[in-house]
């Protein structure tokens, strides 16, 4: 049996700091925020990779991580890509089994130090990410989720790119002028006339993406440039400063620090509990 020809992978996806590393940065900074690429396994078109949710995510984490002194995790590769069923290659899990694992992990950096995470995601069929950082409230994690549909909306302008975020749902202008800067080896021919628009996708969750393309596109790669691509990181990366400012500040809203103990309670819960951490550590 013989396989299919060498495939091409992409180095620079893991972080490679020691935990030295990670030591010495959260020695500098009031409060320790751990930043989680959470991407996809699923069709973007015949021109793109089935990972390129994945590196989006990566690309602009990597970006965070050098502006910023937070702790870049390695991203998680699969998620909820059902609407995508369709086509070879898409691979799922369950929105339980996502919420789980992002749950985990912010427990994991919790009992390490680090009680801060932003999740930087890349798919918007995630749905349940917005979720996961709503129940953060109380839970003594502080949670993030980034980049709001505003963030896309100014670094689009800022960047030029043409199609609206309506049109631009599904391996369109964005995703491959940032894969075009970030990754151009992994950009296949064909990009330049797979434009195709379908702007009323009302349902989309109950039909899947076949009802409304047959190629996986939908937005215009015609109009991508690597150009495009950098300057989308760089605004993402800009509009991440007041979501750093926001988690390491002092006190949330929910947040009520006592002043005879130094420790800040979380709030009560439903079942008239209060959580508190200690941040004097």
């Amino acid at each position: 049996m013989s396989g299919s020809g060498t495939r091409p992978t992409v180095s620079g996806l893991l972080p490679v700091d020691t935990t030295e590393d990670v030591r010495a940065r959260g020695a500098g900074v009031s409060r320790q925020v751990a930043v989680l690429p959470v991407g996809s396994f699923e069709q973007h078109g015949a021109f793109l990779p089935l990972a390129t949710d994945t590196l989006v995510a990566c690309a602009i984490a990597r970006e965070v991580a050098a502006a910023y002194p937070v702790h870049l995790l390695p991203p998680v590769t699969m998620s909820c890509s059902h609407e995508h069923a369709a086509w070879p290659g898409t691979v799922s899990i369950s929105s339980v089994t996502l919420h789980a694992v992002v749950r985990d992990i912010a427990d994991s950096l919790r009992r390490s130090g680090v009680d801060t995470l932003v999740v930087v995601n890349g798919h918007g069929g995630n749905y349940v990410l917005g979720n996961v950082v709503q129940e953060s409230a109380g839970s003594g994690t502080r949670m993030a989720l980034f980049p709001a549909m505003e963030d896309w909306e100014t670094a689009r302008e800022r960047a030029g790119v043409e199609t609206s975020l309506l049109s631009d749902m599904h391996a369109g202008e964005i995703e491959t002028s940032i894969l075009l800067h970030a990754h151009p080896e992994l950009v296949r021919p064909g990009y330049e006339t797979s434009d195709f628009l379908a702007d009323d996708r009302r349902h989309l969750l109950t039909l899947g993406m076949s009802a409304y393309t047959e190629s996986g596109v939908i937005g215009r790669p015609s109009m991508a440039s690597a150009g495009k691509g950098k300057a989308l990181l760089a605004a993402l990366t800009e509009s991440f400063g007041a979501y750093f400012s926001l988690v390491t500040s002092a006190r949330l809203p929910w947040e009520v620090e006592d002043p005879e103990t130094g420790m800040t309670e979380t709030g009560t819960t439903e079942t008239g509990t209060s959580a508190v951490v200690d941040r004097r550590h």
